[in-house]
């Protein structure tokens, strides 16, 4: 079973403003493998960015490496939103209706791997995915819609 590590991390200028995520691959001796950013839009939540780099790092991993080795990968995401871990481990409930899609979406896309576990860390352990969220922020400043 090969394990690869994400970083995952997603942010929002506004709270709902402008938003992008931003994701890291490592491989088991966390040696950076690659490295994501994208911007997500306007009028989106922090939370609903962190899922969204979820959502887009699990995506990613099979579009890359292909379902065959998905199946046979133990994939560790850690992410420095308290909330998103601890809703995927089950240890809180999900009320937002709009976090609730982006979590069964998760769970699904769960099914194609060996084993998916998330890992809570602290910010200051996340600095190179909240880095790829803010470069592509600030490399998206100028695409906030008037009207």
């Amino acid at each position: 079973m090969k394990k690869i590590i994400i970083y995952t991390d997603g942010g929002s200028r506004g709270n709902p403003g402008r938003a992008a995520l931003g994701v890291v691959f490592c491989n088991e001796k966390e040696q950076v493998i690659k490295k994501y950013g994208e911007y997500l839009g306007d009028n989106l939540t922090n939370n609903e960015a962190e899922y969204s780099a979820v959502i887009y790092a699990l995506k990613k991993f099979k579009s890359l490496f292909g379902k065959s080795i998905a199946e046979i990968s133990e994939v560790e995401v850690r992410s420095d939103s308290e909330l998103l871990v601890n809703q995927m481990n089950g240890k809180y409930k999900i009320l937002d209706e709009k976090i609730q899609k982006f979590f069964i979406e998760i769970w699904n896309l769960k099914m194609d791997f060996e084993k998916v576990k998330f890992k809570a860390i602290s910010r200051e352990n996340n600095k190179e995915a909240d880095r790829m969220v803010n470069e592509t922020l600030d490399a998206n400043a100028g695409s906030q819609k008037l009207f």
